[in-house]
Parts: C-alpha cells; sequence; structure tokens
C-alpha cells in the first residue's frame, strides 16, 4: 500500500474545506486597545524627550522603560504594534514568518509542538514538580458573625472620605498593609482587621491577616495574597488618612533594620521681628544625632537663626540616607526658602538656606510622600499652599 497516496486522497477529500489554509493579511492582526495605548506613551516619550525611556529614578519613566522591554521580549504582542512603531522600536524583535503549507510534507514538517513524532507514552508525565508547596489552608470569604463590630468603622471611613479628611491613593508595596488600615478591592471596601505573626519564607515577608469586607463578609487571606489582588485590579486603591504621621510608615521595623539619622523639623522662637511675622516658618534638616543635642547651642549657630527652636516633628529613618532625603524636600521647597541674612556674634554675614513658609500639615504630607516613593507625582503650589498632582 502507498502511504503517501493514501494520506493524500484522505486530506484532499475535504468537502467542508476545513483544511484550506489561508494566508494572514496584515489587516487581520488585531491589537488590543490597551496595548496599543500603552505603546502610544512611548511614543508619546519620545517624541517629547527624543530619547527612549531609561531605568532612571523617575517613577513614570522607569515604567515605560519597562513596558517597552517587555514588548521587546514578546514577538506576539511586538507583531500586532508593528504598523504604530513609528520609531523603530521593535525593529530587533524577531517576528515568526507564518509557514506556507503546499504538500503533505509541509504539514508534516509544520509541527512546532511535536504532536507528530514518534514519543514516549502519552501517559508518562514529564517537568511536572512532586511536590506543590501550599498554604495550610486556602482563605474563603465566608459571613462575619460579629460584622456589626466594625460597621462603624466602614461608615466613619465613608464620612472621611466625603470630608476630605482621607483619600484613595493607588496601592504601591506591601509596606503598606497594616492593622487598621482601608483598601478598595474589586470595589469593595475591606478592612485589615488584624495582621498575624510576620513570617519570612525565601526572602519574603508573609502573614496571615483578619480582613472584614463591607460586604458582611471575612477572610484569613495572607498579606502577600491581598497585596497581589490590588496590584491586579486596576481600581485597586489604598485608603489614605491624611492625619497620619510617618511612624505609621516605619511599625514593621525590625532588629535587622539599621538606623541612619533624623530627618527633623522645627520652629524658630526669634524675637527678631522680621522672623517673628513670618507665619509657617520651619526649618526642615538632618541629624545623625538626637535632634535634642543637636540643638542645644542653637542661639550660638547661624543655621538656626541665631536663636532658639522648638522641635515639632522628628522622624527616625531606617535603611534609608537622611541626607538625600533633606536635599530632596529642599528641592520640593525650593520657590519657598526664606531669602534672610544673619549676623554671628563676630559680625559675619550668613544666609541660612534650610527654612521654609510652608504650611506643617503640607510637610509633614511631603515627608511621608517621599518615603513611600510618590512624591515624584507631585508638586508644590506655592499660590495655592497646597500639594497639586503633576500634570
Amino acid at each position: 500500500m502507498d502511504f503517501d497516496k493514501e494520506l493524500k486522497a484522505i486530506l484532499e477529500d475535504d468537502p467542508l474545506g476545513l483544511l484550506d489554509i489561508q494566508p494572514k493579511a496584515s489587516s487581520v492582526i488585531s491589537t488590543d486597545e490597551r496595548l496599543l495605548a500603552s505603546f502610544e506613551e512611548i511614543n508619546h516619550f519620545i517624541e517629547n524627550h527624543d530619547r527612549e525611556p531609561e531605568a532612571s529614578r523617575d517613577i513614570t519613566e522607569r515604567k515605560l522603560y519597562s513596558r517597552l522591554k517587555g514588548l521587546r521580549e514578546n514577538p506576539e504582542k511586538a507583531t500586532g504594534l508593528l504598523e504604530f512603531d513609528r520609531f523603530h522600536l521593535l525593529a530587533d524583535v524577531k517576528i515568526p514568518q507564518p509557514v506556507e503549507i503546499h504538500t503533505v510534507e509541509d504539514v508534516m514538517a509544520d509541527d512546532p509542538l511535536g504532536l507528530l513524532e514518534d514519543s514516549e507514552d502519552i501517559f508518562t508525565l514529564k517537568n511536572i514538580p512532586k511536590s506543590i508547596d501550599m498554604p495550610n489552608d486556602i482563605a474563603r470569604r465566608k459571613p462575619c458573625e460579629d460584622f456589626q463590630r466594625f460597621e462603624l468603622l466602614f461608615k466613619q471611613c465613608h464620612a472621611e472620605l466625603q470630608s476630605g479628611k482621607r483619600e484613595l491613593r493607588k496601592f504601591t508595596g506591601e509596606q503598606q498593609i497594616s492593622a487598621g488600615h482601608f483598601f478598595i478591592l474589586h470595589g469593595v471596601m475591606v478592612y485589615v482587621a488584624d495582621v498575624g505573626e510576620r513570617q519570612r519564607n525565601k526572602g519574603k515577608v508573609n502573614a496571615r491577616l483578619h480582613c472584614v469586607f463591607e460586604n458582611g463578609t471575612e477572610s484569613d487571606m495572607l498579606l502577600r495574597s491581598l497585596a497581589t489582588e490590588l496590584y491586579k485590579d486596576e481600581n485597586g486603591r489604598r485608603v489614605w488618612n491624611l492625619d497620619d504621621d510617618l511612624l505609621t510608615l516605619l511599625e514593621n521595623v525590625t532588629q535587622d533594620d539599621q538606623p541612619t539619622g533624623f530627618i527633623y523639623v522645627l520652629r524658630s522662637l526669634s524675637e527678631n521681628p522680621e522672623i517673628k511675622v513670618l507665619d509657617d516658618l520651619y526649618k526642615i534638616g538632618y541629624s545623625s544625632q538626637s535632634v535634642e543635642q543637636r540643638i542645644q547651642n542653637a542661639s550660638q549657630e547661624p543655621t538656626y537663626l541665631m536663636a532658639d527652636v522648638e522641635v515639632v516633628c522628628e522622624y527616625q529613618t531606617y535603611n534609608l540616607n537622611p541626607q538625600k532625603l533633606e536635599l530632596l524636600l529642599h528641592t520640593f521647597f525650593a520657590k519657598t526658602c526664606l531669602n534672610f541674612d544673619i549676623f554671628d556674634e563676630q559680625g559675619r554675614r550668613h544666609a541660612p538656606r534650610e527654612w521654609f513658609v510652608v504650611p506643617l500639615p503640607v510637610i509633614e504630607t511631603a515627608i511621608q510622600l517621599l518615603i513611600n516613593g510618590e512624591i515624584v507625582n507631585y508638586q508644590y503650589d506655592v499660590q495655592g499652599r497646597r500639594l497639586s498632582v503633576n500634570d
């Protein structure tokens, strides 16, 4: 029996045309609108900056850099974007070429999955791990029997959102998950009532949470599971209390973390009329020793306007360079820097550059934004005396 003739006869007997292969036209390739929009952001960046985005410290630029890198490593997505690639960003991506099918031999040769090859028993499993690490129990939502304990908290949170005392911010990190905080997950407000013992596994810290949802359910999901869901949810948000101080950002500090200094805010007690008349005048500074030690001779130092000072607030920093934090804050409020000459006991002139005319709540908020990395999205509105979102 001529096997080739038999197979050819079977393939040619195709009354429904199931084996007809039409070459793909470029117009058939459809690009997801969201993918195209994200690619256009990269194009707009190049138009405005005349260069590709880089892995800089600017969060927005770094995001575009990572997005472009991912597209260059994904030929499937890159294929659908070629006609929009006006800067030839994807020129080096290896786009798979369609295989033309004319004969039975072409069919047999075009077998990328190896389905037509002689193989081992199909029931022989390969590349399957013998065991998979799973949590002891998988968290599922269930009715919260004592929901009345939390119902008032949700109502209060909504009221504070309406009054402006709280606001919704994009979720940016696992360190933001702690007891007593609210989040928005898939359109439902969730309250983290309790955080269990934190454990480190393969370099990652995890903990069992007690989460109560506004719809009257509860769950004991893992901290990293909640973080993952908030990352995946495009509308996932954290509820930020504007009255929270920086200490809430440091509540997870352990003995492994290294203290690096203090960022402090001072108020002048000077009797100089030109200084005394200035409302909202504060010094933002850095000290490697305790603030009390640093200011004990303030009345003899030009940097303190040759007068005693009052400590308004101080924040100890861990695993951070407080000198850089100080410089960033000075740059952020540069337009409000006090322009004032002071003379020391020898009559020498000094121009201290660490005093700023800014409302205290704005300074405290800026410090919080600096620590969590969101300050790049804001600027100080000198006329409005408030923080505003960058355009």
